[in-house]
């Protein structure tokens, strides 16, 4: 048994290839539960999603002074135009923006010069397809 198989070995009928399993040991355990609370924390502060299993990575640095608006929705076209239109519609400014898909689920990050109302929350949230919608202030900066 190996766990690091050469090319030469793999095809050895008496070589049997394990997976590695480096991540058992006790600094790798802890290595990883800083990684995923670091990762966490990014998410809640920045909306920053790596290492998902089911969410696609997407990242983007925060602009200064803005306000982020992150919102899930179903990966079908036209969704993210009519939440820009929404943001249009109440003279919202777009500043920056991200959005990335994995199969069926899309996340979106949109950065915004003024804190979103009520109103704009309410009616992106009201737009077909979208599952959530959350604000993160500009305060976090």
């Amino acid at each position: 048994m190996c766990d690091f198989p050469e090319p030469a070995l793999l095809a050895r009928p008496d070589v049997i290839a394990m997976p590695h399993i480096g991540a058992s040991t006790e600094e790798s355990e802890e290595n990883c539960a800083v990684m995923a609370a670091n990762q966490l924390m990014d998410f809640l502060e920045n909306g920053n999603i790596t290492n998902s299993v089911n969410f696609p990575a997407v990242a983007m640095t925060r602009t200064p002074g803005t306000w982020r608006i992150t919102f899930t929705n179903d990966n079908v076209s036209g969704v993210l135009g009519n939440v820009l239109s929404v943001l249009a519609g109440h003279q919202v400014n777009v500043v920056d923006m991200m959005n990335k898909s994995r199969a069926e689920l899309a996340f979106n990050i949109i950065d915004v010069e003024q804190q979103p109302s009520a109103a704009v929350v309410a009616a992106i949230a009201a737009t077909g397809h979208v599952i959530r919608v959350r604000v993160l202030g500009s305060e976090l900066l």
